[in-house]
């Protein structure tokens, strides 16, 4: 009889050659390279906001892959908890206490020349940094992996010598939160 115990132990004992398990690294690349791209563009082309919002739930997963890619499933996890936990519920609650009508400024769609202005702020990057890296891909050598650091010594750093910034990362949170919703107020008062 098949259980779950059984799967997991021949799944473990298995062993795949370099060429299958490079061809799955790719595709996961590839599939959590679309989850960004695609979870950011329907994040910003978005006309509704809450399903803006879920373009960037979407994204925040697929960074999270990345981060299980570069083996730091630490990192991955705590992209799940606290992005597309934590984030995601504050901007939802925010959006959620402004008033959302069909009026607004996301509704209108942009012209040709804000269109420009986007393409080439997401070119440059590219422009910029592309030939430093084409000119130096010759210097690159196989990236080892850094030594992992235990949870423990990474906790205690968080919360005794970068105490005051991981704080302070809370309190701009919340500041640009309240921002928010007050703009959104003001607004509302002036109508």
């Amino acid at each position: 009889m098949l259980n779950a115990s059984s799967i997991v132990s021949s799944w473990a004992g298995m062993t795949i050659s370099q060429g299958v398990h490079d061809v799955l690294a790719y595709a996961a690349y590839a599939l959590y390279l679309l989850l960004i791209v695609g979870g950011g563009l329907w994040a910003a082309l978005g006309r509704n906001l809450v399903r803006a919002m879920f373009g960037l739930v979407v994204t925040f997963m697929g960074v999270a892959g990345m981060y299980l890619l570069m083996a730091a499933p630490f990192m991955a996890f705590m992209q799940l908890l606290i992005y597309v936990g934590a984030i995601s519920i504050l901007l939802f609650f925010a959006v959620m206490l402004v008033k959302n009508t069909s009026e607004g400024e996301e509704m209108n769609l942009p012209g040709p020349a804000k269109a420009l202005d986007a393409l080439i702020g997401a070119a440059a990057p590219l422009v910029l940094f592309g030939p430093i890296i084409f000119m130096n891909a010759d210097k690159v050598e196989q990236v080892k992996l850094p030594a992992e650091t235990p949870l423990a010594e990474l906790g205690a750093g968080l919360l005794e010598y970068y105490v005051l910034p991981f704080e302070m990362i809370s309190v701009i949170l919340l500041i640009a939160m309240a921002g928010g919703v007050l703009l959104a107020w003001d607004k509302r008062l002036k109508k």
